[in-house]
């Protein structure tokens, strides 16, 4: 093991953050501007990467493209100013956020986006309650001021009164729409005027003036002016004294206003962010805390993606290191499966584009290929009394069996849905007594089903149909002996199952019967995550 000095100062430079927002707020546009302003890519929208990567960006599979949105969660890994950074672009859309889920477990701090326009949306609402049970920062990026924004103030009254955070802003917008040119860092006490450039693609030219400049005061009208000045008195009242604890404590939010498709404001967002944000948080088993700098390396599984290389069929498993230090072909040990594994084919990700990765720190994110039995929620550690209980499992809302079009396509269907399940893209499910030889699939929206059609056709060649059933809701049972199992009272529609852990499950309807199967069966405990 290296000296404790090295370990404790490669954690200590480590930021491993997501992305999140309503769809359509800007965040993937976001997450490329912080690539471009952070070195990673030379050119915004082709995407051009420094190491040579000819179509590096954070949406890079085919539907993703087609459709417009976030389908998958990306990672982004590159060094900026000395640190390195652990990026994560989640999916917006409410049907994917079980993966959102997933990815916010694996994270020190959050970049809540939200387009200045429209204010919050019901799946930031969504999203926050999940930081907030957390405890995860949470730095905000009031976008799209480029755009008829709402006013300013009415933004920030809009987070503190439906988020219950205290906001500190950090800049000022100087105006909105076809007028904005540029922000007033409330810090500094200077204006940063900025130049549009076609598409957004490089980094905008930027002048720095003092807020009486004649350059700054000529590009605004003498009611803008005096609003501004008048903002800005105010904020100075209400909003000043930002506190590193309140933002640690998930009480406060430091507010930035810009606009991601210029390129306005994204260097001072950036730079702040990594001046005020912090290491690695260590996690806990048992109430325990687990040491960053613990002699073995530990971590657990938060994402699987397959064919990522399609022309190699390949799949990856990604890790979120907890504590000490990675080296690659390193034994470790899964405690689910009870098996020491090798891990050797290590990578560095920066989308769908990989480099060989030899070691990493608590708060990386490594990703590597292996065809061993993975699945997500396992811990990977040295230390064998350290097991994580960091990735819940939620109950779908919609079901449905997936069925092969073509009897001679059939062993091509079935490895891809054995692929595609273990990612978790939808949840497997046995219903007592089906006879068909195919698994019910349970999913939290409808455009899951519709991902995973896609992908069986595009990836593996496979047509399928999609037949609906009628559940809408479904519990897991508390384990319980068999015989009491076969005791209980099942009313019309409620019906026993198990899911892909052998658990029993039950489904219902609608939640009628779910109220009449409580009502009938006193004492027994229905869980909505196992």
């Amino acid at each position: 093991m290296e000296k404790n000095g090295r370990l404790q100062s490669e954690i200590a430079r480590r930021r491993t953050f997501a992305i999140i927002s309503h769809p359509d707020a800007g965040k993937t546009t976001l997450t490329e501007k912080l690539l471009l302003y952070g070195g990673a890519i030379e050119l915004a929208g082709s995407v051009t990467a420094k190491k040579k990567q000819k179509e590096t960006s954070s949406d890079w599979m085919e539907l993703e493209k087609k459709r417009g949105i976030s389908i998958s969660s990306t990672v982004l890994q590159f060094e900026y100013r000395g640190f390195k950074l652990n990026l994560l672009d989640t999916p917006g859309h409410k049907d994917f956020s079980e993966d959102t889920y997933r990815v916010l477990m694996a994270v020190d701090a959050v970049i809540m986006v939200i387009d200045g326009g429209k204010g919050i949306e019901s799946q930031t609402l969504k999203l926050f309650e999940i930081c907030s049970k957390r405890g995860i920062p949470i730095f905000t990026f009031i976008n799209k001021l480029d755009r008829p924004a709402l006013p300013p103030l009415e933004l920030l009254d809009q987070i503190e009164k439906m988020l219950h955070l205290h906001t500190y802003p950090i800049n000022w917008p100087l105006d909105s729409g076809a007028s904005f040119r540029g922000l007033y860092d409330i810090y500094q006490k200077s204006v940063h005027s900025f130049e549009k450039v076609p598409g957004g693609a490089y980094r905008a030219p930027v002048s720095v003036h003092g807020m009486d400049d004649p350059s700054v005061r000529e590009n605004l009208t003498d009611n803008t002016w005096a609003q501004i000045k008048e903002e800005l008195e105010l904020i100075e009242i209400a909003h000043s004294g930002f506190s590193m604890e309140d933002l640690l404590a998930g009480k406060a939010t430091p507010v930035f206003f810009g606009s991601a498709a210029n390129n306005f404001g994204i260097e001072m967002f950036l730079n702040w962010f990594l001046d005020h944000s912090t290491g690695p948080s260590p996690r806990r088993v048992d109430g325990k805390e687990i040491p960053l700098d613990h002699s073995g390396f530990s971590g657990f599984v938060f994402k699987i993606q397959t064919n990522m290389n399609p022309q190699h069929r390949d799949r990856m498993v990604f890790v979120r290191i907890c504590s000490g230090k990675f080296t690659r072909d390193m034994p470790a040990y899964n405690q689910r499966s009870e098996r020491e594994v090798r891990i050797s084919n290590s990578h560095n990700v920066f989308g769908r584009e990989r480099e060989t990765m030899d070691e990493g720190y608590a708060g990386d994110i490594i990703g590597f290929i292996t065809n061993a039995d993975f699945r997500i929620g396992d811990t990977l550690t040295e230390d064998k009394a350290i097991l994580y209980n960091e990735i819940p499992r939620f109950a779908p809302e919609v079901f449905a069996y997936l069925l092969g079009n073509s009897v001679s396509g059939q062993k091509a269907y079935r490895k891809g849905l054995s692929h595609l399940l273990a990612e978790d893209i939808v949840q497997g499910f046995y219903p007592k007594d089906d006879m068909r030889n195919v698994p019910l699939l349970g999913a939290v929206g409808p455009l899951q089903f519709e991902v995973l059609q896609y992908r069986l056709k595009d990836e593996y060649g496979v047509e399928t149909t999609l037949e609906q059933k009628q559940w809408t809701i479904l519990r897991w049972l508390e384990k319980m002996p068999d015989e009491e199992m076969q005791k209980l009272y099942l009313p019309h529609g409620v019906h026993p199952g198990k899911d892909d852990q052998e658990r029993p499950v039950l489904f219902f309807l609608n939640k009628s019967s779910l109220y009449y199967f409580q009502e009938k069966n006193e004492g027994v405990v229905l869980l909505d995550s196992p």
